[in-house]
């Protein structure tokens, strides 16, 4: 199994889309559908590598993102989404700390 670069509360910048969010869940390979990935993902990264579900700053949406795709983001304010407190606490040193898995 591939080690993601990224962890859960890390903020992420997507250099093609340009675009912050924050990372909410890590999958270690693509499991979306052959469907979406034909129609969405234009640049064709790899499935084998790790994806990412991402909180959009300043959006309602979430997407899901390749790693190759991703960066830390230099800018470590708050990212705005009205999701957010669903998923995390607090931001503590540039990380949002999680509310923990809910059964």
């Amino acid at each position: 199994m591939q080690q993601a670069k990224f962890t859960i509360g890390q903020m992420i910048h997507h250099v093609l889309f340009n675009y912050r969010g924050v990372i909410i869940d890590v999958d270690f390979k693509f499991l979306g559908s052959d469907q979406w990935y034909q129609q969405v993902a234009l640049s064709r990264p790899p499935k084998n590598q790790p994806w990412y579900h991402v909180l959009v700053d300043n959006a309602t949406h979430q997407t899901y993102a390749a790693e190759q795709n991703l960066e830390l983001s230099e800018d470590l304010t708050p990212i705005h989404h009205p999701l957010i407190d669903h998923f995390f606490v607090k931001l503590e040193n540039g990380l949002y700390v999680t509310r923990g898995r809910k059964n």
